[in-house]
């Protein structure tokens, strides 16, 4: 395989471009998982990520292989690192070869992530220099939800999501909820509207609980839903709860997350699902009494000796 120099993404050509995306849809067909991250290949307008370089693997003319960099930013920034090869040449050294290439382009420390993680990725990464992280869970439980799981939860009055007019206050609520968190904080309006423009946002499916004290248009939890049409079953995902730290321990996590499941059953949808961290053990518990089971792992590994922000 002749992997070559790192160039910026919006740097390639609409050929190279093309068998990139021919690459993540074969990747993402074979695995039923994205291999890179959401909004990765977006242009450069708001919600898109600002600094992106991609190492490109070919053979005999033929795209086989890519990893892509994020670089981070402030205090301690981490270059993210993803990566992605052809289903058909996976049994080689592809990967390590990217990684290699990709981590020498790096100017920061590198957080590299292999989606549907197992021990041999432990085992084959350590040579290279990297040690597991931290583990994300994708957690599933059957739609819709039993009765005593829905019983036993507090009713919550919820209203959908109205672009333009709850942009603000859902951000405030969202930003207090994920203070310090590395994906789901400190998320702007432009990191907003990137997500709204996207073809699977659905307004309907982003629910918001009222802030009464504010005439209603006051915002103090919601639960945004996902609906992944592309996979076998389709799979409705809680894609983000956020409840204010002002009402922490009252419940409402548990509450909304049972109304997007209720929301996503009434589609006609069989399978719910959500990520968390697996250190975050009461999230973990609570999902688990609702009935969710852990489907798989996707796993950040940092290099030896790098400062984790």
């Amino acid at each position: 395989m002749n992997v070559l120099a790192a160039t910026d993404l919006d740097q390639l050509d609409p050929g190279e471009r093309s068998a990139l995306e021919g690459l993540l849809a074969r990747c993402d067909q074979a695995d039923g998982h994205a291999p890179f991250p959401e909004g990765a290949l977006e242009g450069d307008g708001p919600g898109a990520p600002a600094a992106r370089r991609i190492v490109l693997g070919e053979d005999s003319g033929a795209l086989v292989g890519s990893a892509l960099l994020v670089a981070g930013e402030g205090l301690h920034a981490m270059t993210s690192l993803h990566v992605a090869v052809d289903p058909l040449r996976r049994d080689g050294d592809a990967r390590s070869e990217l990684i290699r290439s990709a981590v020498a382009a790096a100017t920061q420390p590198v957080r590299l992530w292999i989606m549907q993680s197992s021990e041999s990725d432990n085992h084959a990464l350590a040579p290279l220099g990297f040690a597991p992280e931290r583990d994300l869970l994708q957690m599933r439980v059957p739609l819709p939800l039993t009765d005593e799981v829905v019983s036993a939860t507090r009713p919550v009055m919820t209203r959908s999501f109205v672009p333009g007019q709850d942009d603000e206050a859902w951000l405030a609520v969202n930003n207090r909820a994920f203070a310090g968190h590395p994906e789901q904080g400190n998320w702007t309006e432009a990191t907003l509207l990137g997500r709204e423009r996207s073809d699977w946002f659905d307004a309907d499916g982003f629910l918001v609980a009222p802030d009464d004290t504010e005439g209603g248009l006051g915002i103090f939890a919601s639960c945004w839903t996902k609906v992944h049409r592309g996979r076998t079953p389709v799979l409705g995902e809680i894609y983000v709860i956020s409840v204010d730290p002002s009402r922490h321990g009252e419940g409402w996590g548990r509450a909304l997350t049972v109304a997007g499941l209720q929301w996503l059953a009434a589609q006609g949808l069989t399978v719910g699902m959500l990520y968390t961290d697996a250190s975050n053990i009461g999230a973990v518990a609570l999902y688990g009494h609702l009935g969710f089971t852990v489907d798989h792992v996707d796993r950040s590994y940092v290099q030896a000796g790098a400062t984790v922000n």
